[in-house]
């Protein structure tokens, strides 16, 4: 099976041919790749198959998911298309790696978060945990999107309360859209911009750590 997209894959040194293991997929902001994403996962491929996913769309320097018609807009047939591929992509993850499939989560930051924060809604509980790094959620995933049952599925959100890209506000928003469906969610607030500060960087991979106990 020919894979969807281009990734970097980092995975426990001794892998145990008995086992399987936890998967978490990463997805990069806008004009990043999937290799500067892997300093926010450093140490965590002893507990993890990662999977850091480099953007199908060239946007210098690195690359992107999708495009955007306007703030807080993408453009839905690039976004669409973005969800699909990303969708194939897990399918052919999950089929072609000792992984897990009770225990599938996603970080994103920016464009990442907001896709994490979407396909956790079209894929529902099969996804366990969700760290979403200052994101949103599309108007029209709200409203046109199916959606599934979240119940069982948990969340890390983030947001930076000087944030000059996404306003502070989206982040909470991202919050009690969740909550209100019925997921599991903790919420965390820095006095940072767009950015992921070491402290932010501490408590989600705490979190995740913490969630592969449950």
């Amino acid at each position: 099976m020919k894979t969807p997209m281009i990734y970097e894959l980092q995975r426990p040194k001794a892998i145990d041919p008995n086992k399987k293991y936890p998967a978490l997929f990463v997805m990069h902001g806008i004009g990043s790749n999937e290799q500067n994403m892997l300093s926010l996962v450093r140490g965590m491929e002893e507990q993890f198959f990662i999977f850091s996913i480099r953007g199908h769309l060239p946007q210098p320097p690195g690359y992107a998911f999708f495009t955007i018609q306007g703030y807080g807009k993408p453009h839905r047939e690039v976004f669409d298309h973005a969800i699909g591929k990303l969708t194939s992509f897990i399918e052919y993850a999950t089929e072609q790696y000792p992984v897990e499939q009770s225990q599938l989560y996603m970080l994103g930051f920016s464009q990442g978060a907001i896709l994490s924060l979407t396909l956790g809604l079209t894929l529902g509980d099969r996804i366990k945990g969700i760290v979403a790094l200052s994101g949103y959620i599309p108007g029209f995933v709200k409203e046109e999107y199916g959606k599934k049952s979240v119940d069982h599925m948990s969340l890390f959100i983030s947001h930076g309360e000087m944030d000059q890209v996404l306003p502070y506000e989206w982040g909470v928003a991202n919050h009690e859209y969740y909550q209100g469906l019925g997921a599991s969610v903790t919420f965390k607030s820095y006095q940072d911009g767009h950015a992921v500060s070491i402290q932010n960087l501490h408590d989600f991979q705490q979190w995740l750590l913490a969630s592969l106990t449950k």
